[in-house]
């Protein structure tokens, strides 16, 4: 597989630019959620259907989604103002006593009372093979006066931002006329818009600096399966043609990701040996693309840190998150 290779990120350059995330102030819009996590010993299969029997240990619960993203920022030294839309129930009672635990401030999680908090419970084993999975989530769009409240939320925030961010997951947050909002703010302001897309038509963001697709959803966008860097290239080149922004970067999984920019575009290898969990690998990878972004960097700096955070955290358990000495210790002299 050929491919042109993105310079490599010099180790002094690296730390600089982590040492300004403390000063990187990042706004994150979307699809707040819990991941709950039933972790157990499997022994046996059930004698009542062809499943097996989880022996429970115990359970962990995490950040996901936009919230997921926002503590990666804040693990990172950076400040990440939330704003996301929760139900009238116990697991928004603890996703915002979470955020507090994390000196992440909740009061951008808008209430709406007909839906529910969005929540993933995973049945693991304890060597993280995952058994099923149940979601708890309402599909329909935003009420009126939610989607008014997280509007009004951004007018109030867009201005500290030194980065808007949209974690899409498609549960509602980021509809039409958020995404039209956000990019709004990010024209008038001159602050870069970067998206976590899920929806297959990338015009809906419209108005992004850049669009950070996995592979799976570059294939959705564009209709062909991307196989080696060269469909990456392709893929990257139809879909900044198609959506109009500035650039997009494709998480490829163990073969790294593909960065396309209007100063050139390449490649970056995968950086981690062993994967353990690649839950919220994108949430990492979106939260220090934007603090990198914040921090100065040019694109394929910020592609650099955004991929050697990834490689840290596939290789944990559940939606972890990377600090500033994580990063910092793999660009060493």
């Amino acid at each position: 597989m050929s491919a042109h290779w993105l310079p490599a990120l010099p180790p002094a350059r690296a730390r600089a630019l982590i040492g300004q995330f403390p000063s990187a102030r990042v706004l994150v819009v979307g699809d707040v959620m819990l991941d709950r996590f039933v972790v157990g010993r499997v022994t046996r299969i059930s004698p009542e259907a062809p499943v097996p029997v989880v022996l429970h240990d115990h359970d962990d619960i995490r950040l996901g989604g936009a919230a997921n993203v926002a503590h990666n920022v804040a693990s990172l030294g950076g400040a990440a103002t939330l704003i996301g839309v929760v139900g009238a129930d116990d697991d928004a009672r603890a996703l915002r006593t979470m955020l507090e635990e994390r000196r992440l401030d909740p009061s951008g999680l808008i209430t709406a009372a007909n839906r529910r908090t969005t929540t993933k419970v995973r049945v693991v084993t304890t060597r993280n093979q995952q058994v099923a999975r149940i979601d708890y989530e309402t599909e329909r769009p935003l009420p009126g006066d939610a989607e008014q409240a997280v509007i009004a939320a951004i007018d109030a925030a867009a201005a500290d931002a030194g980065v808007l961010v949209a974690s899409d997951y498609r549960k509602g947050v980021l509809s039409h006329t958020v995404m039209r909002r956000l990019a709004m703010h990010s024209q008038v302001t001159g602050r870069p818009l970067l998206a976590d897309p899920k929806v297959p038509d990338l015009r809906f963001y419209a108005g992004a600096s850049c669009l950070t697709p996995n592979h799976l959803e570059a294939e959705a966008a564009v209709g062909f399966r991307i196989q080696s860097h060269e469909d990456a290239r392709t893929a990257a080149r139809a879909i900044i043609e198609t959506a109009q922004v500035k650039s997009v970067l494709v998480t490829l999984g163990e073969r790294g990701l593909w960065l396309t920019h209007a100063e050139g575009e390449g490649a970056l290898a995968a950086t981690t040996r062993e994967v353990s969990d690649v839950t919220g690998a994108g949430d990492t990878v979106l939260a220090t693309l934007a603090l990198a972004t914040a921090a100065g960097a040019a694109p394929h700096e910020a592609a650099a840190l955004a991929n050697a955070a990834a490689g840290i955290v596939v290789a944990r358990f559940g939606a972890a998150t990377v600090s500033a000495d994580d990063l910092r210790a793999l660009f060493t002299e």
